[in-house]
């Protein structure tokens, strides 16, 4: 009889479980689906790689209805046709649904690889094999390839650790040469054509944007994208001399800058204080440094951008198993749940969703998960409101008493927070430049942010910023009616319900409707 009771409240929590997974993934941009009561929105945003898997229009629209809030093309591949197509699917997306998907482009960065093989090489620990910067006599020389970078003799080190593709080969350096670099074998392997070099500790002496980076960033202006994912950045100044290059197209595109490097760690506060937002983008970062720093070199990250408010995306491996398979590793699920627990804003897809067998799949398990970790920070007792479970507490973005100064946007956001979680409601916050909502963001409410904006290109960007739900509006000269427009729209669409209490934030360095210095906190119930 008890093996029986155990037995039926499995089976009942494993519908219970696969009923909020459908609830999930039902609606536009997997926000649930309407009810009586409030839906629930997921908080933490899910960036999802579109490539032949998800390229399609019938294929996107699936991907996107089941919960992404920012596509990413990944530079690395396809050409300028192919991204400027996919940018058309999220526009077109985007004015059907009022979703507001972002577009993030992601430069390929500076790359150190190996050259073409004949063939693929088997390779045994304790071999000798050489890699080379020149052509000459390649043919007749054994166990030999080419490097694609004439500066790889510079860079390297006799007793340098040489990575295959993040560690899948390794080789130790024994001697260097005016054109030669001879290794042993550490970790053996199948070396194919090329493949991705790097050697640990260090970074390789390349320009962080390539020639063919400032073409896509070009392309990027035209195809109006939201986010540059700048990759290899190794300090502060190339985020500089990239904005001063947008500010001359006088184009507005936030950048957020890859944190992979070893330069970008010894670099980091400096590289944070420039840029828009941050990557950490685990797979180059645990090659260049050793592995079992990652995890802390994450959460520190992570706290540096809370603190600072600007975005942070998780990313790299995340999901890498279901690449194949339908179901994740209990340790891919642990890895969303953690990232989700550290505060970070986004968590991010790559292969998963570009070319894996299951991309579906993939953002539901993500958007789950991330969801039901939220669910769990709420319950626990003793979690500062400010910051989550592994987090130190976020306070102030500028101290009141600090050299910045009193910043009234801040106080008021910081205040607002308060009042919404003491009353369990909703933040309702009307915005023209976005400033407002990022800062709400910033503090983490327990209920979500519903930012109306009457600008498609900020609805995008917004999507980016954890709790954030944006939704266009247009604005009227009459701010009553406006309210009741927007209320209305969510009360449609099951964003909150009949009865229910929500406050309404006016603030701003731009006013909207009020008088310039008048700031405002406003309850008001739904009818």
């Amino acid at each position: 009889f008890v093996f029986w009771c155990k037995t039926k409240m499995m089976k009942m929590r494993g519908l219970r479980v696969a009923n909020e997974m459908l609830a999930t993934t039902r609606g536009p941009a997997g926000l649930g689906g309407v009810s009586n009561k409030p839906k629930l929105v997921r908080k933490t945003k899910i960036v999802a790689t579109i490539g032949p898997a998800t390229s399609s229009k019938e294929n996107f629209k699936q991907l996107a209805d089941t919960g992404v809030n920012v596509a990413r093309l990944n530079m690395s591949h396809g050409d300028h046709d192919s991204h400027g197509a996919v940018v058309d699917l999220v526009k077109d997306y985007n004015e059907e649904n009022n979703t507001g998907i972002a577009l993030m482009l992601d430069t390929k960065g500076p790359e150190v690889r190996s050259g073409d093989l004949v063939e693929p090489l088997s390779l045994s620990p304790g071999e000798k094999f050489t890699f080379t910067i020149t052509q000459k006599g390649l043919k007749s020389r054994k166990n030999t390839c080419t490097v694609n970078y004439d500066d790889f003799v510079n860079d390297v080190h006799v007793g340098d650790l040489l990575l295959v593709d993040g560690g899948m080969m390794s080789f130790e350096v024994l001697k260097i040469s005016k054109k030669d670099v001879e290794c042993k074998v550490v970790d053996g392997g199948v070396l194919k054509s090329r493949r991705h070099l790097n050697v640990r500790g260090k970074s390789a002496s390349l320009p962080s944007i390539t020639d063919k980076d400032w073409k896509d960033l070009e392309f990027g202006v035209r195809a109006g994208v939201d986010y540059y994912a700048l990759s290899f950045v190794k300090d502060e100044h190339v985020v500089h001399e990239l904005r001063a290059w947008l500010q001359e197209k006088k184009a507005d595109i936030k950048i957020l800058v890859k944190i992979e490097s070893a330069d970008s760690i010894t670099n980091l506060d400096a590289i944070l204080e420039a840029a828009d937002g941050a990557m950490v983008a685990r797979g180059d970062l645990g090659a260049e440094l050793p592995v079992e720093e990652v995890p802390m070199l994450q959460q520190r990250i992570v706290q540096t951008c809370r603190r600072l408010g600007k975005p942070v995306i998780v990313a790299t491996n995340m999901l890498e198993s279901m690449i194949d398979y339908p179901t994740p590793t209990r340790a891919e699920v642990s890895d969303i749940s953690i990232a989700v627990r550290e505060g970070t804003d986004a968590v991010m897809l790559s292969g998963e969703s570009a070319y894996g067998q299951f991309p579906y799949k993939s953002v539901q398990v993500m958007a789950t998960v991330s969801e039901t970790t939220e669910k769990a920070l709420e319950r626990t007792s003793g979690i500062s409101r400010h910051g989550s479970y592994a987090s130190d507490p976020i306070t102030w973005i500028n101290e009141p008493n600090s050299a910045m100064g009193l910043r009234m946007s801040e106080v008021l956001a910081y205040h607002a927070t308060t009042m919404a979680n003491t009353i369990k409601s909703p933040v309702v916050v009307f915005t023209r430049h976005g400033n407002m909502p990022k800062l709400i963001s910033h503090y983490r409410p327990k209920n979500l942010i519903y930012c109306f904006c009457n600008d498609i290109k900020l609805q995008r960007e917004l999507n980016l910023y954890n709790g954030i739900c944006p939704l266009y509006l247009k604005f009227s000269d009459d701010k009553e009616d406006t309210f009741k427009r927007a209320l209305a729209l969510l009360k449609q669409q099951g964003y909150v319900a009949e009865g229910q209490d929500v406050t309404i934030v006016q603030s701003g360095t731009r006013p909207i409707w009020r008088a310039t210095g008048c700031h405002t906190i406003q309850v008001v119930k739904v009818e």
